[in-house]
């Protein structure tokens, strides 16, 4: 069951909303100003939020902002409700990272179609993101696998050649020496590829081969989000 969370500093419009949304079968909870919205957002994660606008206190584009720009509900979609239909209203709500908007007094049918579509495109954007991390989870891997394969075989290559010169009566050191330097700095090698993977915060995918693709390890962006 999806959960709404209405806000609205008057109980008697909270109630109206509570007992609309109840009848489509969803599960609501309430807030009657900003702050609570913010701490039951933050703690219950709605599904979506029917945000009043003008509150006492924290206004419903200051709640609005301060939700869109926190990493835990910043996903949550926000419909406004709201009075205040005039232009600048509007995009100033648009601004601070509302989803929509429902005009008060609202038509029941036209809040149930914009709760409907707000929930849509939140599960659209989540089945994205899921995807996105698989694709980059996969992109790592070829990555990993393509710029440490070289190196790992000429380890195992300089392996068995010291386990040859080992098994001959007489040892030649400099043969020794020569391939440990060859695992020394295949050994390098592979650190630096995993380092550079684990630096990296916003993975760029680049084409490969057979629709395969590989994380850039030299363009990949390492700011943090």
């Amino acid at each position: 069951m999806k959960r709404v969370l209405v806000v609205d500093d008057q109980k008697d419009n909270v109630f109206v909303l509570e007992d609309r949304l109840k009848r489509e079968g969803y599960d609501v909870l309430k807030a009657y100003d900003g702050q609570t919205c913010i701490d039951i957002a933050e703690e219950a994660a709605p599904d979506i939020i029917l945000l009043d606008v003008m509150m006492p206190g924290m206004s419903g584009f200051e709640v609005c902002k301060v939700l869109t720009d926190s990493k835990t509900t910043k996903n949550i979609p926000i419909i406004l409700v709201t009075a205040l239909t005039e232009a600048e209203d509007l995009k100033e709500g648009f601004l601070a990272g509302a989803f929509d908007y429902v005009k008060k007094p609202f038509n029941r049918v036209e809040l149930i179609a914009r709760v409907k579509a707000a929930l849509r495109f939140s599960e659209s954007q989540k089945v994205m993101l899921e995807f996105e991390k698989v694709s980059t989870f996969s992109a790592t891997v070829s990555t990993a696998n393509h710029e440490i394969k070289q190196p790992l075989t000429l380890i195992n290559l300089s392996t068995a050649a010291v386990n040859r010169e080992l098994g001959k009566d007489e040892v030649n050191k400099d043969v020794i020496k020569k391939r440990i330097g060859f695992i020394e700095d295949a050994t390098r090698d592979i650190i630096s590829v995993l380092d550079k993977l684990s630096s990296i915060k916003t993975p760029v995918l680049a084409d490969w081969v057979n629709d395969v693709k590989l994380v850039e390890l030299s363009n990949g962006k390492d700011k943090k989000n």
